[in-house]
């Protein structure tokens, strides 16, 4: 079964890379470009039948080792 992860700065949290990819693009010609912010993506193939026992497994996945929770969200999709 397989799982998208999606991690994301929290909201109040500075991306300092976010804002340089930014202003790059804006100095690119972007100028509609209003806001921008990074994040990491995950593909995870998970051998297990039972959908939310696959969730609940890469749901700790996350809070282990893929998100780092203080300053991160992360949002799990069915691929």
């Amino acid at each position: 079964m397989k799982f998208s992860v999606t991690v994301t700065l929290k909201k109040d949290v500075l991306d300092p890379q976010g804002k340089v990819v930014q202003q790059t693009l804006q100095d690119m010609g972007m100028k509609t470009l209003r806001d921008l912010r990074q994040g990491k993506y995950f593909e995870v193939d998970i051998n297990e039948n039972d959908e939310k026992i696959a969730k609940d497994k890469v749901d700790e996945m996350c809070k282990k080792l893929l998100a780092n929770l203080i300053i991160e969200d992360f949002k799990i999709s069915k691929l």
